[in-house]
C-alpha cells in the first residue's frame, strides 16, 4: 500500500468513479484533473482520488473538494481543468457547486435544480 505525504496539500479532490458518473464522462474528468495537476506542477498541493459512488447520480459527474466540503456536479473535462486552476488561486468553481458543508450539515449551493441550471424555454414564476 502506498502512503502519501499530504503535508503542503491545499485540496483533496475526490472524483466519483461510480457507474452514473462514468456514463457521463467522469473518467475523462478524472484524467483531465490529473493532467492539469501535472501541467501546473501542483502534485504536492492538490491530491486527487477516484472514489466509488458518492450517491449523487443526478448530479453526475461529481467531485468533492476537501477541506472545503464543496460538492461539484455536472463536471466536464474542461471544467475539471478549470477547477484545478481556480483551486490553486484559492477559489473554486462556483458555477458547478451543488452542495456545501456549513456548520456540520450539507446545504444546497443553488436554489433550483440539481445543477442550478434553468431548463430551456422555462421562465421564472412570478412570486
Amino acid at each position: 500500500m502506498t502512503t502519501w505525504n499530504l503535508e503542503g496539500t491545499v485540496c483533496h479532490l475526490l472524483v466519483c468513479g461510480g457507474s452514473s458518473c462514468r456514463k457521463r464522462r467522469g473518467e475523462e474528468v478524472l484524467k483531465a484533473v490529473e493532467k492539469e495537476i501535472g501541467k501546473q506542477g501542483a502534485d504536492a498541493r492538490i491530491h486527487v482520488t477516484e472514489t466509488r459512488c458518492n450517491g449523487r447520480c443526478s448530479d453526475a459527474p461529481v467531485a468533492i473538494a476537501y477541506p472545503e466540503g464543496v460538492w461539484y456536479g455536472g463536471l466536464t473535462p474542461k471544467a475539471g481543468k478549470e477547477l484545478v486552476r481556480r483551486t490553486l488561486e484559492g477559489g473554486g468553481l462556483e458555477e458547478y457547486a451543488v452542495y456545501n458543508f456549513e456548520a456540520g450539515s450539507m446545504k444546497a449551493a443553488v436554489k433550483k435544480g440539481g445543477r442550478g441550471k434553468r431548463k430551456p424555454g422555462k421562465k421564472d414564476s412570478p412570486d
